[in-house]
């Protein structure tokens, strides 16, 4: 097998980083979550593995009978979209700026949302709407904000949308985000309510971030119900965003037929799934399912390749992959270290931002893809190959 196995004082963790590493502020923290009395069998590091808040960015973590919030994160349900055309490079205008404002004015992004829903965004809060004040009956500090306006929009840090062509000069259009601040809420207060738990029944943990709600518990059903829902907002939220960015696309564009590659994954979620015989709860911190045949999106940094993956099905990963390149170094170290200059040249010949406001997301902040890529041969198999002509970024 094509990992590298880590003994710990618990389970051991299986990491698919051979070419990439694991910084060792990311291997303490896989070691801690390997520790926990929950965890099934192994943890496994995906090759993007990095130093994350409240779990690894780039960890699967199986669980019996238990879920620990923090390991889910505050962007529940964050995953990718991507669309293909049968629009070719050859018919795209030799200026692609207008299209980037295009997608910009469509779809808020940033700290920005409609002032109003959409009308497709009502729609589609009418469907979430009933279950949210279900969630919001037991847990008031949820609080109620701007959750129907923020439907459709992008949010800011690392998420983005993009223009990209293929290995046959094809465009697609992929974008990254997730829950908004909705997400945000409810992953904070569940995050909140399994430390009070912990410390009350006098748990020992590696980690207060490693606090966990056990099956059975009153909170565990309501966590599960709240962000089960949450990551239905976010693919609602992709879905919509999607459908804005390709009706601006039909406006600046020759006109264009969708092909059949849709794709609309997760990679901050938890799922219940069976594997090594036992029924688990599988949490992807920063990871794609890749389950025989499933096909998931791997983005690269801005200026790099992304691969639309079909998954191999590896069972010692518990069937995943990892969710884009993984950051080689914290956002304000790339501010420190890069210049506009530098971020420039980087991202030369793509239409994007190339000022001061960026610098934590220029391609040199993030692991080379093509040995991410290398790293995980035996967890996909790359079905298309994209580059980027046009990124907007949050």
């Amino acid at each position: 097998m094509d990992y590298e196995l880590i003994e710990t004082e618990g389970v051991p963790i299986k990491a698919w980083t051979r070419g990439v590493g694991v910084e060792d502020a990311a291997r303490r923290q896989l070691e801690n979550v390997a520790r926990l009395p929950i965890v099934f069998r192994h943890v496994a590091a995906m090759p993007d593995v990095h130093f994350g808040i409240g779990a690894t960015v780039g960890s699967v973590i199986a669980t019996h009978r238990a879920i620990i919030p923090a390991a889910v994160g505050v962007d529940i349900g964050c995953g990718m979209v991507a669309q293909q055309t049968d629009l070719p490079a050859s018919r795209l205008p030799d200026s692609l700026n207008q299209l980037r404002l295009a997608i910009e004015k469509a779809v808020p992004h940033g700290k920005d949302w409609f002032d109003a829903p959409t009308l497709p965004a009502l729609e589609a809060w009418k469907d979430l709407a009933p279950d949210y004040d279900k969630i919001r009956e037991r847990h008031r500090e949820i609080g109620k904000g701007n959750d129907p306006q923020q439907l459709g929009t992008l949010g800011g840090g690392n998420h983005f949308i993009e223009v990209c062509l293929d290995q046959a000069d094809r465009v697609w259009f992929m974008l990254h985000s997730g829950s908004r601040g909705v997400g945000n809420r409810i992953g904070t207060r569940f995050i909140e309510l399994a430390r009070r738990d912990c410390e009350r029944q006098d748990r020992h943990l590696p980690h207060k971030d490693l606090a966990y709600f056990e099956e059975g518990s009153t909170h565990f059903a309501e966590y599960v119900a709240a962000v089960e829902w949450a990551q239905r907002y976010a693919l609602a939220n992709r879905r919509l965003m999607m459908e804005a960015v390709i009706g601006a696309a039909r406006r600046k564009l020759p006109p264009f037929e969708l092909g059949q590659t849709a794709v609309n994954c997760h990679h901050n979620y938890v799922a219940r799934e069976h594997h090594f015989g036992e029924d688990v709860l599988v949490t992807r911190k920063g990871a794609v399912r890749a389950g025989l045949g499933e096909l998931g999106i791997i983005p690269g940094s801005m200026g790099a390749r992304s691969y639309i993956v079909r998954g191999k099905g590896e069972r010692e990963s518990f069937c995943s992959c990892s969710h884009g390149a993984g950051r080689a170094m914290s956002r304000g170290e790339a501010k420190r270290r890069f210049s506009v200059a530098d971020h420039a040249r980087a991202t030369e010949g793509i239409e994007c931002r190339k000022d001061e406001g960026v610098l934590d997301e220029t391609p040199m902040a993030y692991k080379p893809i093509d040995k991410v890529m290398a790293a995980q041969a035996e967890l996909v198999e790359v079905v298309h190959e994209l580059r980027q002509v046009v990124c907007v970024k949050g």
